[in-house]
């Protein structure tokens, strides 16, 4: 399978071209440095400002992963980039003959128990359990999923994380959902950037969650 990633250079990005790699894949590594490499990967640089350019570099790939992270003083230009990207690949063939997309998104959207005794469930975001600090990212990242949930054009898929998702190992064991928070026995919904990178590799092999979105926690 060839698989285009772009943010390849980001923390999500390197684990999932890097379980990629792994499994044998054709990888295409896109960054706006010309000077990054991954290993047993191809190097491509592009900032996914143009869709024409985006199509030229998915053409004839099985999957596009859009792993990309927006700057933190202005979030949402993570909606533009990924919007461009979604674009692109509808250039590149769409749902007809394109590549399949799958969007590297947040926990945000996420939803989980409401108030006690309500029997209503809320969003993570609208909880009141998150830093407000971390609302900006939050928020454009809900942007990106409703966007993609009106889109006819394309065959994607949208993957929510869990809420908190660090560097550590890679322990080949995690549970899939779709639209609820994970959490485990610690009370905690957590999973490391290796097992998400796996979650990501496995929905390409073999998609569960085409149109949809899902995630994966321990």
């Amino acid at each position: 399978m060839k698989v285009v990633v772009y943010g390849a250079k980001g923390k999500s990005g390197v684990e999932i071209v890097k379980e990629l790699v792994s499994r044998g894949h054709q990888v295409v590594a896109v960054t706006r440095h010309a000077d990054y490499s991954a290993p047993g990967a191809t190097s491509v640089v592009d900032d996914a400002s143009h869709p024409d350019k985006i199509a030229a570099v998915v053409r004839g790939a099985d999957a596009v992963v859009s792993a990309l992270a927006p700057p933190l003083t202005d979030t949402d230009q993570l909606v533009g980039l990924t919007d461009r990207v979604v674009e692109g690949v509808s250039l590149a063939g769409g749902k007809n003959s394109g590549p399949r997309l799958l969007v590297v998104g947040g926990a945000g959207s996420l939803l989980i128990s409401g108030p006690t005794g309500s029997g209503k469930k809320v969003t993570l975001r609208d909880s009141g359990f998150l830093p407000k600090e971390w609302l900006p990212i939050v928020d454009s990242h809900i942007k990106v999923l409703e966007n993609l949930e009106k889109n006819q054009t394309i065959d994607w898929t949208y993957f929510s994380p869990a809420a908190f998702f660090e560097v550590g190992p890679r322990k080949g064991t995690f549970r899939l959902g779709k639209d609820d928070l994970i959490v485990g026995e610690n009370g905690k919904s957590e999973i490391s950037y290796a097992d998400y990178a796996i979650a990501v590799a496995d929905e390409l092999e073999k998609p569960q969650f085409r149109g949809q979105r899902f995630t994966a926690a321990y």
